[in-house]
């Protein structure tokens, strides 16, 4: 059994489950990395880490389950436990919708969702969660919408869409951004987002996303919904639940408690020096060696040394603004691995 505890001291965690989705390929060697930093950081933690995984049948005709035994086992010892479930709505053209499918199926309590590519690099306990008041990631660029020069504007399609719904629009806007200016309008990263009902918060999500995707209010022609989907219809879920952007408690997701590094790569670049060396120390243990060099980015980024190269590249103090530059630069010296 893997046993991997970095730090000994007794923490109080709130209770809460915390749900992630696997398959097999790049997810399941991610899963490895976010449970082994979890029960690192984290020994005390009083829920369970749950990984809803899509079946075969239903949206999916090929089977996305992860049927590597392995990796199944090393998982289980770690603490998480699988949801299988079966997609209905999004399936394989889609496969962002399974987030949005897998809430329903958690037990009927408070839940915080991260995306497979996050590690865990401090202590739970720390962050403020009032689940009753749901919230999710900031940690985002401008990519929806993208309004044509003969319009609607970006605010006129944000508003149709709070609208189609039947919600309040004043209310969602930043009034310290100027108009028109994509940070006025709530847009979220579903790195990560919590709600104290996942029964709530997923038959909300299912909704708005198959209306939009079926239904779109006029302004939506012309925009690309894919892979935008469910960062669109997010922030409409939040707000009907009674939730907003994220307040300076939860500063500690996407801070000094939770990294969604998005690529190996990108994490060597930009990310801090602690979020390095929780993510060197779990790829440490042979048990999880053995498995984590059937990942080409920690084989690379990891065991072969390269972040280090890659991270050299950059000052963590004066990054490029936009991911673009990082990624361009990373490409140009070979070191863009997904």
């Amino acid at each position: 059994m893997l046993v991997l505890a970095l730090y000994a001291d007794t923490m109080t965690v709130p209770k809460f489950n915390i749900l992630a989705v696997v398959q097999s390929g790049r997810l399941q060697y991610e899963a490895l990395l976010l449970a082994a930093s979890l029960r690192a950081t984290n020994p005390d933690f009083q829920g369970t880490l749950y990984l809803a995984e899509p079946q075969q049948g239903g949206k999916w005709q090929r089977n996305p389950a992860v049927t590597n035994p392995a990796v199944r086992q090393a998982l289980r010892d770690l603490g998480a436990v699988f949801l299988p479930f079966q997609a209905q709505v999004f399936g394989q053209d889609y496969p962002h919708g399974n987030k949005i499918e897998a809430i329903a199926t958690l037990p009927e309590e408070p839940f915080l969702f991260l995306d497979t590519d996050t590690l865990v690099v401090g202590d739970l306990s720390t962050v403020g969660f009032d689940f009753n008041r749901p919230s999710a990631s900031m940690r985002r660029e401008g990519t929806w919408p993208t309004p044509d020069l003969y319009g609607p504007e970006i605010g006129t399609i944000w508003k149709a869409l709070y609208t189609r719904f039947n919600l309040s629009f004043e209310p969602t806007l930043d009034l310290g951004q100027p108009e028109g200016y994509w940070q006025r309008y709530m847009y979220f990263n579903a790195g990560w987002f919590f709600h104290a009902s996942p029964r709530a918060f997923a038959t909300r999500f299912i909704s708005y996303a198959m209306t939009l995707r079926d239904h779109p209010p006029p302004e939506l022609i012309g925009q690309e919904i894919y892979p935008w989907l469910d960062q669109i219809a997010l922030p409409l879920v939040i707000h009907s639940l009674g939730g907003g952007r994220p307040g300076p408690e939860l500063a500690g997701l996407d801070g000094d408690v939770t990294c969604h590094y998005r690529t190996l790569p990108l994490l060597y670049a930009r990310e801090s020096d602690r979020v390095v060396e929780i993510l060197e120390q779990i790829c440490e243990p042979k048990e999880l060696r053995r498995l984590l060099r059937e990942f080409e980015p920690v084989k690379m980024m990891v065991y072969q040394n390269r972040g280090k190269k890659a991270r050299a590249l950059f000052d963590r103090h004066d990054l490029p603004r936009r991911e673009r530059a990082i990624r361009f630069v990373l490409k140009r010296e070979g070191l863009w691995l997904r």
